[in-house]
């Protein structure tokens, strides 16, 4: 999961959201004054510019690691090398 930081366009704090949830129309509560930001692309407020364009950006990157990942083979597992080789023991005699 990322996260994006936050500043509240009216007491200024710094908080954090998810990136997958800031996206046009959104709305939080700041948790500091409580006030709400609504959160859309074409707002004019900096901050709110920022925390959506940085949204987008981490987006982007998840993404793209994404279909690298589905892109590459998985690995295949070795054996460990301490049960290489080894079968099932014989019953003891005591």
């Amino acid at each position: 999961m990322s996260f994006v930081q936050i500043q509240c366009t009216r007491c200024k704090v710094m908080f954090r959201d998810r990136a997958m949830r800031l996206q046009d129309g959104y709305s939080r509560q700041c948790p500091s004054c409580e006030v709400v930001l609504f959160f859309a692309e074409d707002s004019m407020h900096p901050f709110v510019k920022r925390a959506m364009r940085n949204a987008r950006k981490v987006r982007k990157e998840q993404r793209e690691a994404e279909a690298v990942r589905r892109a590459a083979p998985e690995p295949r597992l070795a054996r460990s090398r301490s049960f290489a080789g080894r079968t099932q023991s014989a019953e003891r005699e005591d």
